[in-house]
């Protein structure tokens, strides 16, 4: 499978946005985005006009490097959106929000989405009750997610007790029990990130 083995910074830095690849890093004066704020390489700082091609892929760039997918999987979630009722572009986003991996991060187990990743991968998660080591896990309301009985002493979760943690409405996790519930799906306005979906239809419509 391919994976992206650089600098994760270089990723913002190439998008102009903050992706919070980094964790709590991409909230410190540390972070890239803070200190360089233009795309890497040597023709960074050379401002040139965006073409509507290339406005469109930025985007569709952006949410994909933010969520941490590769263009199989993204183009599977816009074609699974299309097929639903209601508008494509929040369909889509909310598919992505459902990933398992996603919602290990949103209830603040894991510091960013690649650790939450990681942190399903080792089968600490269940999902009602079952062990669930596959980070593309498609979460409904009602479901139950919890770090497993015989991982809680693991010194990642011991820090998270008693932690204050913000998280979206649509998720709710106690940090004291380590167990969390999907409390609806997520909608357009519970998504953080400063994205225009509509641009990634319009790309993949053409």
């Amino acid at each position: 499978m391919a994976k992206y083995t650089n600098a994760d910074c270089k990723l913002c830095r190439r998008e102009g946005a903050k992706l919070f690849l980094k964790g709590e890093r991409c909230t410190t004066k540390k972070c890239a985005m803070e200190k360089r704020p233009v795309a890497p390489g040597m023709h960074g700082v050379v401002r040139k006009k965006a073409s509507e091609y290339n406005i469109q892929l930025r985007e569709k760039q952006k949410v994909k490097r933010a969520y941490g997918l590769l263009e199989k999987q993204f183009r599977e979630y816009y074609e699974e959106a299309e097929r639903m009722r209601g508008v494509t572009g929040e369909n889509m986003l909310a598919l992505i929000e459902k990933r398992l991996d996603n919602v290990v991060y949103r209830m603040g187990i894991g510091s960013s989405r690649a650790e939450s990743r990681q942190i399903v991968n080792h089968g600490h998660i269940t999902v009602n009750g079952k062990c669930v080591d596959i980070p593309s896990f498609q979460v409904k309301p009602g479901d139950v997610i919890a770090v497993k009985e015989n991982k809680k002493d693991n010194a990642l979760f011991k820090e998270l007790r008693g932690a204050k943690i913000v998280m979206p409405k649509w998720v709710e996790f106690d940090t004291e029990a380590l167990t969390g519930k999907i409390i609806d799906n997520p909608k357009r306005e519970d998504i953080d990130l400063n994205i225009n979906e509509q641009l990634i239809i319009e790309l993949y419509s053409k």
